[in-house]
């Protein structure tokens, strides 16, 4: 058994469903993604470098991290314009989105997937 397929079943109907749908809609970008879990949660990385990594919010929910991989990289020159407006940026190199439910995930599908590839374009 892998460790994602370890992961997926220690979890709840409604959060595996989450979960799942995250994890098809990132997949589904074929950016050449690869998946382990990092972190205790799903990661998905280009050439060994984290890019996006899913985490279970403790009230509920999925958390999704757009980031650079786990080292601080100098992000003075990164310019990231998030249209979506779906993430929450703590710092520029490090996006936040929250998922409530799987209606939160299925009302802004094409907005994530929108953001994932652009930021998997820019830090690629």
């Amino acid at each position: 058994m892998s460790e994602v397929d370890a992961f997926r079943q220690g979890l709840d109907s409604h959060t595996l469903v989450m979960v799942d749908t995250l994890r098809t809609i990132i997949s589904g970008l074929d950016m050449g993604l690869t998946e382990q879990i990092k972190w205790n949660a799903p990661s998905f990385a280009i050439a060994g470098e984290d890019r996006i990594t899913l985490g279970l919010e403790r009230k509920g929910g999925v958390r999704v991290v757009l980031h650079r991989g786990a080292k601080v990289k100098d992000a003075t020159d990164l310019k990231f314009e998030d249209v979506s407006g779906l993430a929450k940026w703590p710092a520029p190199d490090r996006g936040i989105v929250i998922f409530v439910d799987q209606q939160s995930i299925n009302a802004n599908r094409i907005g994530f997937s929108n953001l994932c590839r652009r930021w998997l374009d820019l830090t690629a």
